[in-house]
């Protein structure tokens, strides 16, 4: 069994504010989304030109953190929702949904595809790319806060979280999904888009490879205990959640290589580059 690493949740504290490595997870995932989009911005198929980076990061961090917020509420707070509504409002509190914030990022990027006259669909095979790391970096912040540890666990690198009530030995399941939903799905999103795709195959990807990766990391997580297993009694919420992705996943990459959507222009009445 692994010991712990005994790291304080708060990087930061300068007298009542305390700024914890969570929150620097978030903004170092929107930093190295910036920076890739930056150097994906020089491809000669890019539906985004550089200076269209910097508000298309802000629009995609207001979808991030809204979409994660009321998709916690929605998929796992609804009970706290109904009983007091400001819980929404304590973010402090903690609380947020990666598929929240996928769709929160999905109308965000919608609007910012309207108002910069960008195909929709080319828009997001050029987003998909910038997200598995920044889920890298969430995944080390739920570690070191000792969050959505994993179920019981004998291996050898299984590990007691201290704030863990029952103390017992767990999979690091953190780590397992900074692995699979992180490393290794940034580097299929890497190779995968390292050449022109039809439009929406590089999203395709995305939503297939996360889907499939999150709901084999979910077997090794503890189930949330306010709703425990929710589907055939062994599935948890996180994976119902992940079968629609997997469905849209295989949807777009057929139907983008069945040319319903590679004749789409990347982008409407744009000069090209």
């Amino acid at each position: 069994m692994l010991i712990y690493p005994q790291i304080d949740p708060v990087a930061i504290s300068l007298g009542p504010v305390k700024v914890h490595w969570y929150g620097l997870a978030y903004l170092a995932g929107l930093a190295f989304a910036w920076w890739f989009a930056v150097r994906r911005t020089r491809r000669p198929w890019s539906a985004v030109r550089r200076e269209q980076v910097d508000d298309l990061i802000f629009y995609a961090a207001l979808g991030v953190v809204l979409g994660g917020r009321f998709g916690y509420a929605l998929f796992y707070g609804g009970d706290k929702l109904a009983q007091d509504p400001t819980w929404l409002l304590r973010v402090w509190q903690g609380g947020m949904s990666f598929h929240g914030g996928f769709l929160g990022v999905l109308i965000a990027m919608y609007v910012f595809a309207r108002r910069q006259n960008i195909v929709f669909g080319a828009l997001m095979d050029f987003v998909a790319p910038l997200v598995p790391l920044g889920l890298a970096f969430g995944r080390l912040g739920n570690f070191i806060g000792q969050e959505l540890w994993g179920r019981p666990s004998g291996l050898p690198w299984s590990m007691v979280f201290p704030k863990d009530p029952l103390q017992l030995a767990r999979h690091p399941s953190q780590l397992y999904q900074f692995a699979l939903e992180g490393v290794l799905l940034f580097i299929i999103m890497l190779w995968f888009s390292s050449r022109e795709r039809p439009t929406w195959a590089v999203a395709g990807v995305f939503s297939l490879g996360y889907g499939c990766l999150r709901f084999v990391a979910e077997f090794f997580r503890e189930p949330d205990q306010h709703i425990g297993f929710h589907a055939l009694g062994w599935m948890t919420r996180g994976q119902v959640l992940c079968l629609p992705m997997i469905a849209l996943g295989i949807y777009l990459l057929a139907s983008s290589y069945r040319g319903a959507a590679s004749s789409v222009p990347q982008t409407k009445g744009k000069s090209s580059k």
